[in-house]
């Protein structure tokens, strides 16, 4: 079946009492059951609910897995992975990450004596360097949240079985869309489903994908018992959004890819990062592990001035200053002081993320019209 095909029909069924399209909200929190224990599959709905479950048959469909779990925040389902290690295991992390997964790390799993060691996850002998006995999990982002780092999966995922130790992929800025990481060997899938699967910036949910049935018992036995389950009517926004998955997608790439070699051209900005560049680092790495190049970009200034910076993002209409991405309309950020500021000035300095750099959400509008919002910003 055809990627548009899959994502249209997946995890939809007709409701077998109505014949209704599109899967109920099941606005329930118990299940009637015919007697003590035996029931129709449902007791409780923070263990299940129709509506949840057939989103997490669709997450599995459109990632090529065989398991999806819904969490009520993609930080819900990192959280979740990381309940998976005991005390004194090590992480090997991107350095330039997203700050939520950050701050989790080391502001509430560090102090349960988990080792967390940061590298250029875009260069393998760093991830291989890093790896110890101890070495139980790997996280990469790619491409990474803000400055579009490509990471080769399969080669990390190689690093990761040879050391025993999983590997999950943050695969939040592609989408299941433009790449897939359980084909490459990965064993776990996180997504903030807040952005691109919902794509309409009006739910926060988040999911994991996996292969493994034991992992699977694991992270839903971790879900069931903590808690942290999206309700119904997240579920049937996230449900509804996948459906435009692919002619979302289509868009954003299109506009990311224009609006990315117009910024390279202005002469008031210095650097512009997108992985479709055929001269980014990243580039090769791209080609071969995504479908396009997505409609995510940072770009600096060459006015590296607070107050300059701070005007362009304050000028934008079109253009709304927020946090998120991946919703039909189009966001710009300031991540040193927005998605990205629980990371030690220092720190997000040493990796490369400066106090200048903004980043865009590209939207599904008019890329002429986005492009004469920013240019009437820059100046």
């Amino acid at each position: 079946m055809k990627l548009a095909t899959k994502i249209i029909h997946a995890g939809a069924t007709p409701d077998p009492s109505t014949g209704a399209i599109m899967t109920p909200i099941y606005q329930t929190s118990t299940y009637v059951q015919e007697a003590p224990g035996v029931n129709k599959g449902y007791e409780y709905a923070r263990s299940q609910n129709p509506t949840r479950k057939a989103l997490e048959d669709a997450y599995a469909i459109i990632e090529n897995a065989k398991y999806g779990l819904a969490f009520s925040s993609g930080v819900a389902a990192t959280d979740s992975v990381m309940k998976l290690l005991n005390p004194g295991d090590e992480v090997i992390a991107a350095s330039d990450m997203y700050g939520g997964s950050y701050r989790l790390f080391t502001k509430v799993w560090e102090r349960y004596n988990i080792k967390f060691i940061y590298v250029d996850t875009t260069n393998p002998a760093n991830v291989q360097a890093a790896v110890t006995a101890s070495t139980k999990l790997i996280w990469v982002e790619t491409p990474t949240n803000p400055l579009m780092n490509i990471t080769d999966i399969e080669a990390i995922a190689g690093i990761a079985k040879s050391a025993n130790a999983l590997l999950c992929v943050d695969n939040t800025f592609a989408s299941p869309y433009l790449q897939n990481p359980l084909d490459l060997g990965a064993d776990i899938v996180m997504h903030s489903a807040t952005k691109y699967l919902g794509g309409h910036s009006d739910v926060i949910q988040g999911c994991l994908m996996m292969d493994d049935a034991g992992l699977r018992e694991k992270l839903y036995f971790i879900q069931k018992s903590c808690g942290a389950v999206p309700g119904p009517m997240d579920c049937f926004l996230v449900l509804r959004g996948i459906k435009t998955l692919h002619v979302r997608m289509k868009q954003h790439c299109a506009n990311g890819e224009k609006i990315a070699h117009w910024l390279r051209k202005h002469p008031k900005v210095a650097t512009v990062y997108w992985p479709g560049f055929e001269d980014s680092a990243g580039y090769a790495i791209a080609k071969k592990q995504m479908r396009d190049f997505g409609g995510m970009i940072s770009f600096e200034l060459k006015d590296e001035r607070d107050n300059e910076v701070r005007r362009v993002l304050s000028s934008t209409h079109l253009f709304s200053l927020a946090e998120s991405l991946g919703g039909v309309e189009s966001l710009i950020n300031h991540p040193a002081s927005m998605t990205h500021a629980s990371i030690p000035k220092e720190d997000r300095i040493k990796n490369g993320l400066s106090e200048g750099l903004i980043r865009l959400s590209v939207g599904i509008e008019d890329a002429d019209d986005l492009i004469e919002d920013l240019n009437n910003a820059i100046g």
